[in-house]
Protein backbone atom coordinates (compact mmCIF):
# COMPACT_ATOMS: atom_id res chain seq x y z
CA UNK A 1 0.00 0.00 0.00
CA UNK A 2 1.43 3.50 -1.04
CA UNK A 3 1.01 5.75 1.63
CA UNK A 4 2.48 9.38 2.10
CA UNK A 5 3.88 8.42 5.96
CA UNK A 6 6.36 6.39 4.70
CA UNK A 7 9.69 7.76 5.12
CA UNK A 8 11.87 5.37 2.19
CA UNK A 9 15.54 5.61 2.35
CA UNK A 10 18.80 4.53 -0.14
CA UNK A 11 20.76 1.98 0.48
CA UNK A 12 23.59 4.48 1.57
CA UNK A 13 21.25 5.34 4.00
CA UNK A 14 20.24 2.17 5.05
CA UNK A 15 24.16 1.26 5.47
CA UNK A 16 24.82 3.78 7.80
CA UNK A 17 21.83 3.15 10.03
CA UNK A 18 23.42 -0.58 9.81
CA UNK A 19 26.64 0.54 11.03
CA UNK A 20 25.01 2.96 13.71
CA UNK A 21 22.85 0.10 15.16
CA UNK A 22 25.48 -2.94 15.12
CA UNK A 23 29.24 -2.28 15.99
CA UNK A 24 31.52 -3.70 13.91
CA UNK A 25 29.37 -5.04 11.33
CA UNK A 26 28.15 -3.62 7.85
CA UNK A 27 25.62 -4.13 5.11
CA UNK A 28 26.26 -7.34 2.93
CA UNK A 29 27.98 -6.80 -0.40
CA UNK A 30 25.23 -7.28 -3.10
CA UNK A 31 21.85 -5.94 -4.41
CA UNK A 32 20.07 -8.01 -2.97
CA UNK A 33 21.19 -6.76 0.80
CA UNK A 34 17.70 -4.38 0.79
CA UNK A 35 14.66 -4.99 -0.06
CA UNK A 36 11.64 -2.98 0.54
CA UNK A 37 8.53 -4.69 2.65
CA UNK A 38 5.74 -3.21 0.88
CA UNK A 39 2.95 -5.07 3.18
CA UNK A 40 2.40 -1.99 5.91
CA UNK A 41 0.40 0.72 5.54
CA UNK A 42 2.57 3.03 7.87
CA UNK A 43 5.89 2.82 8.41
CA UNK A 44 8.77 2.53 6.04
CA UNK A 45 10.45 -0.98 6.20
CA UNK A 46 13.06 -2.94 4.66
CA UNK A 47 15.03 -6.49 5.35
CA UNK A 48 18.38 -5.90 5.83
CA UNK A 49 21.31 -8.43 5.17
CA UNK A 50 24.36 -7.86 7.69
CA UNK A 51 27.79 -8.76 6.84
CA UNK A 52 28.21 -11.26 9.75
CA UNK A 53 25.22 -13.48 7.60
CA UNK A 54 22.08 -12.47 10.36
CA UNK A 55 19.38 -11.23 7.89
CA UNK A 56 17.00 -8.31 10.06
CA UNK A 57 14.15 -5.97 9.24
CA UNK A 58 14.29 -2.08 9.98
CA UNK A 59 11.51 -0.46 10.55
CA UNK A 60 11.39 3.50 9.96
CA UNK A 61 9.34 5.87 11.41
CA UNK A 62 7.52 8.59 9.49
CA UNK A 63 9.28 12.22 9.36
CA UNK A 64 8.56 14.15 12.34
CA UNK A 65 6.49 16.78 10.15
CA UNK A 66 4.02 14.03 9.15
CA UNK A 67 0.50 14.65 8.99
CA UNK A 68 -0.87 11.76 11.47
CA UNK A 69 -3.96 11.14 13.56
CA UNK A 70 -3.81 11.89 17.23
CA UNK A 71 -3.26 8.79 18.42
CA UNK A 72 -0.35 7.90 16.11
CA UNK A 73 1.92 10.37 18.03
CA UNK A 74 4.81 8.70 19.40
CA UNK A 75 3.81 5.08 18.59
CA UNK A 76 7.05 3.91 17.26
CA UNK A 77 7.85 3.98 21.00
CA UNK A 78 4.64 2.42 21.88
CA UNK A 79 5.71 0.11 19.38
CA UNK A 80 8.85 -0.90 21.11
CA UNK A 81 8.35 -0.49 24.78
CA UNK A 82 5.21 -3.14 23.78
CA UNK A 83 7.43 -5.82 22.13
CA UNK A 84 10.13 -5.55 25.00
CA UNK A 85 7.61 -5.85 27.66
CA UNK A 86 5.73 -9.07 25.88
CA UNK A 87 8.97 -10.47 25.22
CA UNK A 88 9.17 -11.40 28.76
CA UNK A 89 6.08 -13.76 28.41
CA UNK A 90 7.75 -16.59 26.67
CA UNK A 91 4.33 -17.90 25.13
CA UNK A 92 4.59 -14.79 23.05
CA UNK A 93 6.51 -15.35 19.63
CA UNK A 94 7.66 -11.58 19.02
CA UNK A 95 10.63 -10.60 17.67
CA UNK A 96 13.74 -9.23 19.50
CA UNK A 97 14.76 -5.41 19.08
CA UNK A 98 18.24 -5.47 18.64
CA UNK A 99 18.96 -1.37 18.41
CA UNK A 100 16.27 1.24 18.26
CA UNK A 101 17.74 5.52 17.38
CA UNK A 102 15.52 8.35 18.61
CA UNK A 103 18.90 10.58 18.34
CA UNK A 104 17.44 12.13 14.39
CA UNK A 105 20.88 12.18 12.98
CA UNK A 106 22.01 9.64 10.64
CA UNK A 107 18.18 9.39 9.48
CA UNK A 108 15.62 12.45 10.17
CA UNK A 109 13.38 9.89 12.02
CA UNK A 110 13.03 7.59 14.33
CA UNK A 111 14.03 3.82 13.38
CA UNK A 112 14.59 0.53 14.91
CA UNK A 113 16.07 -3.03 13.75
CA UNK A 114 14.43 -6.23 15.01
CA UNK A 115 15.12 -9.75 14.34
CA UNK A 116 13.38 -11.48 11.03
CA UNK A 117 10.91 -14.13 11.97
CA UNK A 118 11.19 -17.53 10.25
CA UNK A 119 8.09 -18.92 8.45
CA UNK A 120 5.48 -17.60 5.99
CA UNK A 121 3.31 -14.59 6.84
CA UNK A 122 -0.59 -16.30 7.45
CA UNK A 123 -2.22 -13.85 5.05
CA UNK A 124 -0.51 -15.01 2.37
CA UNK A 125 -0.48 -19.12 3.00
CA UNK A 126 -3.57 -19.75 5.33
CA UNK A 127 -5.80 -21.10 2.06
CA UNK A 128 -3.54 -23.54 1.31
CA UNK A 129 -3.91 -25.39 4.62
CA UNK A 130 -6.53 -27.71 5.74
CA UNK A 131 -9.76 -26.62 7.32
CA UNK A 132 -8.29 -28.67 10.47
CA UNK A 133 -4.69 -26.79 10.26
CA UNK A 134 -6.25 -23.38 9.98
CA UNK A 135 -8.82 -23.64 13.17
CA UNK A 136 -5.78 -24.96 14.93
CA UNK A 137 -3.46 -21.52 13.84
CA UNK A 138 -6.51 -19.74 14.90
CA UNK A 139 -6.93 -21.08 18.34
CA UNK A 140 -3.28 -20.72 18.80
CA UNK A 141 -3.70 -17.17 18.14
CA UNK A 142 -6.31 -16.34 20.14
CA UNK A 143 -4.40 -18.22 23.09
CA UNK A 144 -0.98 -16.24 22.11
CA UNK A 145 -3.53 -12.81 22.38
CA UNK A 146 -5.08 -13.69 25.52
CA UNK A 147 -1.15 -13.81 27.28
CA UNK A 148 -1.17 -10.35 25.69
CA UNK A 149 -3.93 -9.31 27.36
CA UNK A 150 -2.60 -10.88 30.41
CA UNK A 151 -0.43 -7.30 31.19
CA UNK A 152 -1.97 -4.62 33.09
CA UNK A 153 -1.21 -1.10 32.87
CA UNK A 154 -1.84 1.89 35.59
CA UNK A 155 -4.49 4.35 33.13
CA UNK A 156 -6.52 3.72 30.28
CA UNK A 157 -5.14 4.71 26.91
CA UNK A 158 -2.43 5.68 24.77
CA UNK A 159 1.14 5.65 25.89
CA UNK A 160 2.06 8.17 22.80
CA UNK A 161 -0.29 10.49 23.63
CA UNK A 162 -1.49 11.81 27.37
CA UNK A 163 -4.81 12.95 26.06
CA UNK A 164 -6.07 10.15 24.53
CA UNK A 165 -6.01 8.25 28.86
CA UNK A 166 -8.38 8.24 31.16
CA UNK A 167 -8.83 6.99 34.97
CA UNK A 168 -11.87 5.00 33.68
CA UNK A 169 -12.04 3.07 30.22
CA UNK A 170 -15.33 4.88 29.45
CA UNK A 171 -13.42 8.32 29.99
CA UNK A 172 -10.37 7.15 27.97
CA UNK A 173 -12.92 6.02 25.14
CA UNK A 174 -14.72 8.48 24.29
CA UNK A 175 -11.79 10.48 24.22
CA UNK A 176 -10.82 8.26 21.74
CA UNK A 177 -13.49 8.60 19.47
CA UNK A 178 -13.62 11.86 19.66
CA UNK A 179 -10.16 12.66 18.72
CA UNK A 180 -10.77 10.59 15.66
CA UNK A 181 -13.97 12.44 14.49
CA UNK A 182 -11.50 15.79 15.08
CA UNK A 183 -9.13 14.49 13.01
CA UNK A 184 -11.48 13.66 9.83
CA UNK A 185 -13.30 16.83 10.40
CA UNK A 186 -9.83 18.85 10.28
CA UNK A 187 -9.82 16.90 6.66
CA UNK A 188 -13.36 17.27 5.50
CA UNK A 189 -13.85 14.08 5.67
CA UNK A 190 -16.87 12.50 4.85
CA UNK A 191 -17.69 9.12 7.12
CA UNK A 192 -20.91 8.72 5.65
CA UNK A 193 -22.88 9.64 8.52
CA UNK A 194 -23.32 13.17 10.61
CA UNK A 195 -20.59 13.20 13.39
CA UNK A 196 -22.90 14.45 15.91
CA UNK A 197 -25.26 11.09 14.91
CA UNK A 198 -22.14 8.97 15.67
CA UNK A 199 -21.20 10.36 18.51
CA UNK A 200 -24.81 9.84 19.64
CA UNK A 201 -24.93 6.38 19.39
CA UNK A 202 -21.48 6.46 20.97
CA UNK A 203 -22.64 7.69 24.25
CA UNK A 204 -25.99 5.67 23.79
CA UNK A 205 -23.35 2.56 24.94
CA UNK A 206 -21.27 3.96 26.88
CA UNK A 207 -22.08 2.94 29.83
CA UNK A 208 -21.17 -0.43 28.79
CA UNK A 209 -17.84 0.66 28.61
CA UNK A 210 -18.28 1.23 32.96
CA UNK A 211 -17.65 -3.24 32.95
CA UNK A 212 -13.73 -2.30 31.91
CA UNK A 213 -12.09 -2.03 34.92
CA UNK A 214 -8.34 -2.89 34.64
CA UNK A 215 -6.33 -1.65 31.64
CA UNK A 216 -5.23 -4.52 29.73
CA UNK A 217 -2.32 -4.10 27.22
CA UNK A 218 -3.90 -4.71 23.59
CA UNK A 219 -2.27 -5.38 20.27
CA UNK A 220 -5.46 -4.02 18.50
CA UNK A 221 -3.94 -4.49 14.76
CA UNK A 222 -3.83 -8.58 15.22
CA UNK A 223 -5.02 -9.49 11.93
CA UNK A 224 -3.68 -12.67 9.79
CA UNK A 225 -1.03 -10.38 8.24
CA UNK A 226 0.32 -9.24 11.58
CA UNK A 227 1.19 -13.32 12.47
CA UNK A 228 3.76 -15.73 10.69
CA UNK A 229 3.39 -19.90 10.25
CA UNK A 230 6.24 -22.20 10.74
CA UNK A 231 5.66 -26.01 10.69
CA UNK A 232 1.74 -25.84 11.56
CA UNK A 233 2.66 -23.51 14.47
CA UNK A 234 2.35 -19.60 14.96
CA UNK A 235 6.44 -18.80 15.00
CA UNK A 236 5.96 -14.76 15.33
CA UNK A 237 3.61 -11.43 16.23
CA UNK A 238 4.40 -8.20 14.39
CA UNK A 239 3.26 -4.77 15.08
CA UNK A 240 3.08 -3.43 18.20
CA UNK A 241 2.76 -0.30 17.60
CA UNK A 242 -1.04 0.42 17.96
CA UNK A 243 -1.18 -0.98 21.71
CA UNK A 244 -2.68 0.72 24.13
CA UNK A 245 -3.88 0.11 27.34
CA UNK A 246 -7.78 -1.11 26.90
CA UNK A 247 -10.61 -4.13 27.20
CA UNK A 248 -9.40 -6.95 25.72
CA UNK A 249 -12.63 -6.84 23.32
CA UNK A 250 -11.28 -4.72 21.76
CA UNK A 251 -9.00 -6.87 19.94
CA UNK A 252 -9.41 -8.04 16.27
CA UNK A 253 -9.87 -11.42 16.92
CA UNK A 254 -13.41 -10.52 19.02
CA UNK A 255 -14.86 -8.14 15.78
CA UNK A 256 -16.01 -11.42 14.16
CA UNK A 257 -19.00 -10.89 17.00
CA UNK A 258 -20.23 -8.02 15.25
CA UNK A 259 -20.45 -9.74 11.78
CA UNK A 260 -20.99 -13.83 12.06
CA UNK A 261 -20.29 -15.24 15.11
CA UNK A 262 -17.94 -16.74 17.34
CA UNK A 263 -14.29 -17.61 15.39
CA UNK A 264 -11.55 -20.39 16.03
CA UNK A 265 -9.95 -17.67 17.50
CA UNK A 266 -12.47 -16.69 20.22
CA UNK A 267 -12.04 -20.45 21.12
CA UNK A 268 -8.64 -20.51 21.69
CA UNK A 269 -9.20 -17.33 23.71
CA UNK A 270 -11.44 -19.28 26.03
CA UNK A 271 -14.13 -16.82 25.16
CA UNK A 272 -17.29 -17.88 23.30
CA UNK A 273 -20.40 -16.39 24.81
CA UNK A 274 -21.15 -12.52 25.56
CA UNK A 275 -23.32 -10.66 27.43
CA UNK A 276 -25.32 -8.09 26.13
CA UNK A 277 -23.26 -5.43 27.43
CA UNK A 278 -19.79 -7.23 25.92
CA UNK A 279 -22.20 -7.20 22.49
CA UNK A 280 -22.54 -3.44 23.20
CA UNK A 281 -18.83 -2.95 23.48
CA UNK A 282 -17.65 -4.85 20.77
CA UNK A 283 -20.07 -2.95 18.40
CA UNK A 284 -18.30 -0.07 19.88
CA UNK A 285 -14.85 -0.96 19.05
CA UNK A 286 -15.85 -2.24 15.32
CA UNK A 287 -17.14 1.55 15.13
CA UNK A 288 -13.84 2.48 16.16
CA UNK A 289 -11.85 0.91 13.68
CA UNK A 290 -14.25 2.05 10.63
CA UNK A 291 -13.92 5.81 11.81
CA UNK A 292 -9.69 5.38 11.97
CA UNK A 293 -9.28 3.69 8.60
CA UNK A 294 -12.04 5.99 7.11
CA UNK A 295 -10.45 9.12 8.59
CA UNK A 296 -6.87 7.67 7.87
CA UNK A 297 -7.37 8.00 4.02
CA UNK A 298 -7.55 11.86 4.00
CA UNK A 299 -3.92 11.58 5.70
CA UNK A 300 -2.05 8.71 3.79
CA UNK A 301 -3.07 9.59 0.07
CA UNK A 302 -3.32 6.13 -0.32
CA UNK A 303 -3.03 4.44 -3.86
CA UNK A 304 -6.48 2.43 -3.83
CA UNK A 305 -9.92 2.60 -2.21
CA UNK A 306 -9.61 -0.72 -0.18
CA UNK A 307 -9.39 1.01 3.37
CA UNK A 308 -11.88 3.40 2.04
CA UNK A 309 -14.16 0.71 1.49
CA UNK A 310 -13.66 -1.61 3.76
CA UNK A 311 -14.38 0.74 6.59
CA UNK A 312 -17.69 1.23 5.54
CA UNK A 313 -18.12 -2.42 5.46
CA UNK A 314 -17.79 -2.13 8.64
CA UNK A 315 -19.22 1.23 9.56
CA UNK A 316 -22.94 0.77 8.35
CA UNK A 317 -24.43 -2.30 10.01
CA UNK A 318 -22.34 -1.40 13.16
CA UNK A 319 -23.78 1.83 13.49
CA UNK A 320 -27.15 0.49 13.01
CA UNK A 321 -27.05 -1.76 15.17
CA UNK A 322 -25.94 0.48 17.91
CA UNK A 323 -28.53 2.74 17.01
CA UNK A 324 -30.88 -0.13 16.82
CA UNK A 325 -30.00 -1.38 20.11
Amino acid sequence: MESTTKNRKTREQIAQMVERAFSGITLAAGIDAVSELKEGWFNAAYDVHLSDGREVIVKIAPPKDADVLAYEKHIMATEVASMRLVRENPAIPVPEIYAYDTTMDICDSEFFFMEKLSGDNYEHVKKSFSPALRAQIDQQIGMIIREINSFTGTYFGYDGNSDLRGDTWKEAFVKIIDAVLEDGARKNADFGYPIDEIRRAVLKHAPALEEVTTPRLVHWDAWDLNFFVKDGQISGILDFERALWADPLMEAQFRALASGGVSESMRGYGKTTFTHEEDERCNLYTLHLALVMKAECYYRNYDSDYASNYAMRLMVPTLNWLKEH
